[in-house]
């Protein structure tokens, strides 16, 4: 069964999905006049910028608005859903199975991520709709269904792409890595061990794990704005605290850091030779890792976030999918070199670990027991974040099922809140009791593989739509060209004119 995971592991994230992310890339940053780089700096004042701005300039600005969650609110749960076990577990896991080239690959992949996730974010909120309540809601089946149902007149057709993409993202209800890693953790670090319980052996790894659960269900309880509250307030602090310890790290080991950038450039051209417990990489092996790591990491082409900036109250769809762009390079281009090169630092990455593990043991080389316990709590909190991105990501393709209110939508919806963690938990217990936890980053590789296909080749379906929107955000904002006044700039107010 093992044999036949990563045989199919290695077949989506073979060379079709490959050239499909990084052909799209291609065809958007050239087609978009290279706007990911040459308005970096637009970017970063329409987004980063904005974070400090004063609350009554906040809403001037936005006082035309629609949406349920602020801007920031928005990036919050975004970045709390991809920041965490991508950044630290899964770079750790990449350098381990790629070698420190994987982490070239991994830029060079958010190097076009930085454009597909403005894509894919501006035709989430473009897409979007409003139920019953005034909540809006956006995403790629939302896309899917007026871009190629409606506009592009595929009629029912668009339920193929849409149901497929929907099984691929509820795939990871019932394979999570985030809790198990995070209950390892807690268990090495903080030295849970098995509890005797009515008769029966419950290992620490269970123990942490219902732990976490219960966190996760308090945290969700409220739903959506519940979740984007919270995470305004985690989601930085958690950020900068690992940026620290990251930066201390580098500043620890700084006579050897150009020689572990200059690992990265020549090894990802020419693999890397086995040491120690490392077997050793091809430059074909890297390329995969690296590239389904930094879609892992900063979900750029998987879909996900467009269901949360659907959310958002924003001006124009173009200038939420901005934060999409801020979103690829603070999760890839900052947080995941700054793990990258923490373990290639320590030294840790051929000894055989993988996983938070490795992350773990590379903090803790250099700074003791301290510095594992202290990223061992960051690693617990940005579970529960993710755990809570995701459930407002599972939220949005259950709206989408059931577009009007009525007792089956309410049957659904409680069972949903109900059960929420219960998958992750069982999961957990299953791997934990059978000691079958070899193959867990496979499966993450394939439920993020088939998501992301469907939602990369829709995207460049409906490009020509980003692209006038693009031009309209231009001429609207940044003085390039001219916009009309008169067109919708949301597909809800085009059907209403």
């Amino acid at each position: 069964m093992i044999g036949f995971l990563e045989w199919l592991d290695g077949v989506l994230w073979g060379l079709p999905l490959i050239v499909l992310i990084l052909g799209t890339g291609i065809y958007f940053t050239i087609r978009s006049g290279f706007f990911q780089f040459r308005h970096f700096g637009y970017v970063m004042k329409r987004t980063a910028g904005r974070i400090f701005e004063k609350k009554e300039a906040k809403q001037e600005s936005d006082k035309n608005s629609k949406g349920m969650l602020s801007a920031f609110q928005a990036i919050a749960v975004a970045v709390g859903g991809t920041v965490g076990f991508g950044n630290i577990a899964g770079v750790a896991t990449a350098v381990v199975a790629g070698g420190p080239g994987a982490i070239f690959w991994m830029w060079i992949a958010a190097s076009l991520g930085l454009i597909i996730k403005q894509v894919e974010v501006t035709l989430g909120c473009y897409y979007r709709r409003s139920n019953e309540s005034g909540d809006y809601y956006g995403g790629p089946t939302y896309y899917m269904e007026k871009g190629l149902g409606e506009e592009r007149h595929w009629g029912k057709l668009w339920l193929i792409p849409a149901i497929i993409f929907a099984v691929g993202i509820f795939s990871t209800y019932f394979v999570s890595s985030s809790t198990l890693t995070a209950a390892q953790v807690m268990t090495g670090v903080f030295g849970v061990g098995t509890a005797a319980v009515g008769g029966f052996e419950i290992e620490g790894e269970i123990i942490c794990g219902v732990a976490l659960c219960i966190v996760t269900y308090l945290v969700s309880i409220g739903g959506t704005k519940s979740i984007a509250n919270v995470f305004t307030k985690l989601v930085p602090i958690m950020s900068i605290l690992y940026m620290i310890m990251g930066i201390a790290m580098i500043v620890v080991h700084l006579p050897s850091v150009p020689a572990a950038v200059i690992s990265i450039f020549t090894s990802a051209f020419t693999g890397e030779a086995a040491i120690g417990g490392f077997a050793g990489a091809t430059v074909s092996q890297m390329i995969r890792v690296g590239m389904a790591r930094s879609v892992y990491s900063n979900e750029a082409g998987w879909g996900t976030s467009p269901m949360i900036h659907g959310s958002a109250r924003t001006r124009h769809p173009v200038e939420q999918g901005l934060w999409g762009t801020f979103e690829v390079f603070f999760d890839t281009f900052i947080v995941c070199t700054i793990t990258g090169l923490s373990v290639i630092l320590s030294g840790t990455w051929t000894d055989g670990t993988t996983g938070g593990t490795q992350a773990i043991g590379a903090f803790t080389t250099s700074f003791g027991s301290f510095g594992g316990v202290l990223l061992a709590i960051i690693m617990v909190v940005f579970t529960v974040t993710t755990s809570g991105g995701w459930f407002t990501y599972y939220l949005a393709i259950l709206e989408h099922m059931y577009k009007k209110d009525g007792p089956v939508k309410r049957i659904v919806m409680k069972v949903f809140y109900a059960c929420r963690c219960l998958p992750a938990l069982i999961w957990l217990i299953y791997l934990v009791k059978t000691n079958n936890q070899g193959f867990i980053w496979t499966l993450v590789d394939i439920t993020s593989a088939v998501p992301t296909f469907i939602n990369v080749a829709v995207i460049l379906i409906l490009s020509n739509q980003y692209f006038r929107l693009l031009r309209d955000y231009k001429g609207r904002y940044m003085g390039i060209g001219k916009a009309d006044p008169s067109e919708a700039i949301f597909y809800e107010d085009k059907v209403r004119s």
